[in-house]
């Protein structure tokens, strides 16, 4: 079973998480079962933003878990996945009111494309809402196109970090075989993205597990990882 909660009401966002889990099937070792952590941020501007649509099996969930916050699908502005894979973008279908859906770093609305991340630019942001309090960054390493979503101004007391499977989870921080045996198109990209984002934010929202917090112990620790593999 998931967990299903209310992380918080922040003083410029709120969000819902549904936390994701990844592990090898009870049946077969040769399987995984999988689905992504899915974050929704309500802006200050009104702005409603769905990271990451869990898989397509899941839309009467999402429903449900957007309906406890008086929403439905047609109120989210924008729907960001951190990358391609099928757990990540499920659900897309259902927000076809979005303005905007991006996919890594791929923005589109219908048939219309847009190239907002310049290729040459590693650490370009998009700007999500009206108070420059939501961006969107490239992390990659994952997947060559992955990107994060960083939330500031938070009851929390500090910035957020909604990562995808830059992170699988908090264990990944001492067992670097877990987000290596996940897949990582690039593990040197992967290592150095994961230092910046832990030195960029006070809380990360991992790819396949719950939120939590950064302390200095992981941010040494990442950087001796990301020192390593340069």
């Amino acid at each position: 079973m998931w967990e299903r909660k209310i992380i918080n009401e922040r003083q410029n966002t709120k969000r819902l998480q549904e936390d994701g889990y990844s592990h090898e099937d009870d049946g077969d070792e040769t399987a995984m079962r999988a689905n992504c952590t899915c974050t929704l941020v309500r802006c200050r501007d009104g702005t409603n933003i769905i990271v990451d649509t869990m898989t397509a099996w899941d839309g009467e969930l999402l429903r449900s878990l957007l309906g406890n916050h008086g929403l439905g699908v047609e109120d989210i502005q924008v729907v960001v996945c951190s990358h391609g894979h099928s757990d990540h973008i499920g659900c897309n279908y259902l927000f076809q009111k979005a303005r905007m859906h991006l996919v890594g770093a791929c923005a589109s609305h219908r048939d219309l494309y847009w190239d907002l991340f310049p290729s040459g630019k590693q650490d370009a942001e998009l700007t999500l809402d009206s108070n420059a309090e939501v961006v969107v960054r490239r992390t990659p390493g994952h997947t060559h196109s992955c990107v994060s979503v960083i939330v500031d101004n938070s009851q929390l007391g500090g910035r957020v970090g909604i990562t995808g499977d830059l992170f699988e989870r908090r264990e990944d921080i001492d067992d670097e075989s877990i987000w290596m045996d996940a897949g990582s198109e690039s593990e040197k990209l992967q290592r150095q993205e994961r230092c910046k984002m832990a030195h960029l934010c006070d809380f990360i929202v991992p790819g396949h597990g719950p939120m939590f917090a950064v302390v200095e112990t992981m941010r040494s620790q990442l950087k001796k990882d990301a020192d390593l593999s340069a």
